[in-house]
């Protein structure tokens, strides 16, 4: 996979979150006094590859013994917490080593009391172990982990810092692409370099990448379906517009988040409504999807309401 392949190993090899970078170096300067980390951001933004880097950076060869991995999606309970992370900091005989690093992904996704367990092993390992902690979502952090780390936000890659890596690699592959179609990845990727990169290695055909083999992969077809159950809901069509929400979802493989991006793109192109009144719906909803509520429900209600009233800009 072409992800795995062109992943970065060093800091300085990381795209975009220059920002960033210069920071983490900076504090590389003087590894003894380095802090626990708190790494934030949407997905495929350079977040675990940065967490790597330091790990690779710090313990050198012996990253692979002094390094713990684990997905708290994966693990989310009070047992991971108390058990693996628990054993594996307290673990001692480290040599030359400065201390050893567990990286938690998806930290987000942990339970309250979860963290709360987190927080207690997080003081008691302090002097052999740093946590580098990565999370989609920093708002699901408890407050009492953010105070202990120095937290950093990692931002949505820019156009140009995406595309220009796009090139690289399809020019190392052999993969002629053009700048429109690499412009359309970049739309449909919404700044994430991970699925930017799956998205035109899964397009390559006959060895090029063009704007139909990217479209027919990325099913930037139905797009235009979300602008019309948008003219639906606004119509108050709720019935055509639920079903043909369903239909993207469930049928076509369409993400509620793609959906709910897409959505407010097109509240931007309808000249006869207010943007900023379809906004605030699909924001609120949003919100109620995230913080773990049915999403198809939430989908559905928040059509509803969009048919329900229709201020004119």
């Amino acid at each position: 996979m072409w992800v795995k392949k062109y992943r970065p190993t060093e800091l300085s090899d990381i795209v975009g979150q220059k920002g960033i970078i210069n920071s983490i170096q900076s504090l590389l300067e003087n590894v003894s006094q380095m802090p626990h980390l708190l790494f934030s951001g949407s997905a495929g933004v350079g977040k675990t590859t940065t967490a790597l880097c330091i790990a690779r950076h710090i313990l050198g060869d012996n990253r692979s013994n002094y390094t713990l991995e684990l997905n708290a999606s994966d693990e989310r309970g009070i047992d991971m917490v108390r058990e693996k992370v628990k054993r594996f900091s307290r673990y001692a005989g480290m040599g030359d080593i400065p201390f050893k690093i567990i990286i938690l992904d998806e930290a987000d996704e942990m339970t309250s009391g979860a963290q709360t367990a987190l927080r207690r092993i997080i003081e008691d390992a302090a002097e052999y172990c740093r946590f580098i902690i990565i999370a989609n979502n920093v708002s699901k952090i408890i407050e009492p982990i953010q105070s202990r780390c120095a937290n950093f936000r990692f931002t949505s890659i820019s156009k140009e810092d995406m595309t220009g890596k796009l090139r690289q690699i399809a020019k190392s592959e052999g993969a002629s692409i053009d700048d429109n179609t690499l412009d359309m990845i970049y739309d449909y990727s919404d700044g994430d370099m991970r699925h930017s990169i799956n998205l035109m290695q899964a397009s390559v055909t006959d060895s090029s990448v063009t704007t139909d083999s990217v479209r027919a992969m990325a099913g930037l077809a139905k797009v235009t379906d979300v602008y019309r159950i948008l003219q639906m809901a606004i119509d108050g069509k709720f019935t055509e517009a639920r079903q043909k929400t369903v239909e993207l979802i469930k049928v076509y493989g369409m993400s509620e988040s793609d959906f709910l991006k897409y959505i407010t793109a097109a509240a931007f192109k309808m000249e006869r409504i207010d943007p900023a009144w379809v906004v605030r719906i699909i924001a609120e909803y949003d919100y109620r999807i995230l913080s773990g509520a049915n999403s198809e429900i939430q989908l559905s209600a928040m059509l509803a309401e969009l048919a329900s009233n229709k201020p004119i800009s």
